[in-house]
């Protein structure tokens, strides 16, 4: 794609991790993982693409700022996006397996 069609817009590629579920790593599509620093590829674990997409301020993302994940791909080559936090509702609910035990009972 030529720089006219993209001005100030980014091409990029989207990876998940297989080792963590939400994890997602947006980079430059033309440059890939290569500016992704070792130790963190090693924390993320094997990276599987899934989409590329052109990020553009005026379309938001899910759940993350597109304007914040365009600069960080421009400062540092990646933007990690973490996984949510835990539903308070589903962490509090019976029979899971990391719900609080009260022992005042």
């Amino acid at each position: 794609m030529s720089e006219g069609v993209l001005k100030g817009k980014l091409f990029c590629s989207i990876y998940k991790s297989r080792r963590k579920s939400g994890m997602y790593l947006y980079v430059d599509r033309q440059k890939g993982l290569k500016e992704v620093p070792e130790i963190l590829m090693g924390q993320f674990g094997h990276a599987e693409h899934v989409t590329d997409m052109i990020l553009n301020p005026t379309r938001p993302l899910a759940r993350a700022d597109v304007e914040q994940v365009m600069e960080k791909i421009r400062e540092q080559g990646f933007y990690l996006q973490m996984p949510p936090p835990p539903d308070e509702d589903l962490f509090m609910a019976d029979g899971h397996p990391d719900k609080p035990v009260r022992h005042d009972a």
